[in-house]
């Protein structure tokens, strides 16, 4: 969706935001209004060339409340995460800056958050990173300045104190609505939801978290989350995807950091004559058990270069009909 209150290509002037939000983010507005959110992830382009971008953002913006610009994921090489921020922008989408601690160090992070800030960006995750070994050029030097708690901590400093971890005044601080990445369903399973604890104290205002296949086990985290009371202080968006075909879920599972698929959902990939179609509808029907867990606030789209399904599979789950009210106590 294009954003009502974006900055667009005229970039607003620095102005408060709403009564009781922190930014002049449209994610901030549909979640602290209890609507149910949808965010989608935009694969970057090895280019150069701003249309490859706005093809890409074209049938998430029909959809999608943010976009997630990814920062060289997987330690990956692509167009940077603050560049597609500043041409989503432009053209009036609400994106999600991914900032990872893998590259920068801390006077470089805090010069990117003021430009991001100031080009119209209201939403940035903050990410440790993936190591550069599991990477395109394991030859890079990793930075790791921070990790994501202590980047959390300093963007809040930045915005809610309006000074620089040097102490340094900031004039006009950063307006940002903060998150981070978790991922409930990796061992320790006993210590995902305190770790998710960790990155709300840290500043985290909400949390993306990593694939979710396994409903079971992500209900027994959300169980937990409750006890805690965090999902009273955070805003969960599940992460989903369409599974391309069993061998994809099985190179998934044994490649890509992070990723639990379980048997049964790549034993029905393979029994699929159409793997491809049989991947979306799991990715539909996850949606909507998502929908009805209580704690969740939203799902998270990742279609890695399919992009163009990302819209019929959130049409077809039914969880913007009507612009429902996520499950809270």
């Amino acid at each position: 969706m294009i954003d009502s209150g974006a900055h667009g290509a005229d970039l607003l002037a620095y102005s408060k935001p709403p009564e009781g939000h922190v930014s002049h983010s449209r994610l901030e507005r549909v979640l602290r209004s209890g609507r149910f959110a949808v965010t989608a992830e935009l694969n970057p382009p090895d280019s150069a060339d701003a249309a490859d971008v706005f093809e890409a953002a074209q049938p998430l913006g029909e959809v999608a409340d943010a976009i997630n610009a990814t920062d060289a994921s997987g330690a990956n090489c692509h167009m940077s995460s603050i560049g597609i921020c500043a041409l989503l922008t432009r053209a009036g989408y609400s994106p999600v800056y991914q900032i990872s601690c893998r590259d920068r160090n801390r006077i470089a992070i805090q010069g990117d958050v003021l430009g991001a800030a100031a080009l119209g960006v209201s939403n940035v995750l903050c990410l440790t990173g993936d190591g550069v070994g599991v990477g395109d050029q394991p030859g890079a030097k990793p930075v790791f300045d921070f990790d994501s708690l202590t980047l959390l901590r300093t963007i809040r400093t930045m915005r809610d104190k309006g000074v620089f971890l040097s102490g340094r005044k900031i004039t006009r601080p950063p307006l940002l609505f903060l998150g981070a990445a978790e991922n409930p369903c990796i061992q320790p399973y006993e210590w995902r939801p305190d770790r998710l604890i960790k990155k709300i104290e840290a500043g985290a205002e909400f949390i993306q978290t990593n694939y979710i296949f396994d409903i079971p086990l992500f209900e027994k985290f959300m169980a937990r989350v409750r006890d805690e009371g965090a999902d009273k202080r955070v805003f969960i968006i599940a992460g989903v995807g369409p599974l391309a075909s069993a061998k994809a879920a099985r190179w998934m599972r044994s490649n890509v950091p992070g990723i639990h698929i379980p048997d049964h959902v790549i034993a029905r990939m393979e029994g699929a004559a159409n793997q491809s179609e049989e991947g979306k509808k799991i990715c539909i029907e996850l949606m909507q058990q998502l929908r009805e867990i209580e704690g969740v606030a939203g799902v998270h789209i990742m279609a890695y270069r399919r992009e163009h399904l990302v819209s019929s599979i959130i049409l077809e789950s039914g969880v913007l009909s009507g612009r429902r009210s996520a499950k809270r106590r």
